[in-house]
């Protein structure tokens, strides 16, 4: 089942993260705190026997310098155990679907990284193209 996490998926989606980022990245209450209070994401879950197996979190982005505000899918993650199962296109889907009827998104953007072939394919057949942009950053 795909759908909208929900502030008692806290526990199950800290413990995913924990897999996906490692231990230190965030803690449960600041999870829980996000869950809540958190107007600028967006965060589908997909669950398989009564458990969340993955998960997507989409930030919206709204600037005075455009009309509609834009979406950014910023992580994918399923468990080893239920890739390649749909899942994953799935909530990208039901995300899309979502921003698109209530937020009025009308484009979503997404990062992955280079060498990461497997994640391209999927979001080409889901439509994503490559754009001619560099993402830079800068450590403060």
């Amino acid at each position: 089942m795909i759908r909208l996490a929900a502030k008692e998926d806290a526990e199950q989606l800290f413990l995913l993260n924990k897999a996906f980022n490692g231990p230190q990245e965030t803690s449960l209450e600041e999870v829980k705190k996000s869950l809540t209070g958190n107007q600028q994401e967006i965060v589908v879950v997909a669950e398989a026997d009564g458990r969340i197996v993955g998960f997507i979190c989409v930030q919206i982005k709204q600037s005075f310098c455009y009309s509609d505000p834009s979406a950014e899918i910023t992580e994918v993650f399923v468990l080893k155990k239920h890739r390649r199962k749909k899942l994953a296109s799935q909530m990208i889907s039901f995300a899309e679907a979502y921003c698109a009827q209530y937020v009025s998104i009308h484009r979503i953007t997404l990062l992955t990284g280079k060498e990461n072939f497997q994640a391209q394919a999927l979001y080409h057949s889901l439509g994503y193209r490559k754009e001619e942009e560099q993402l830079l950053s800068k450590y403060l």
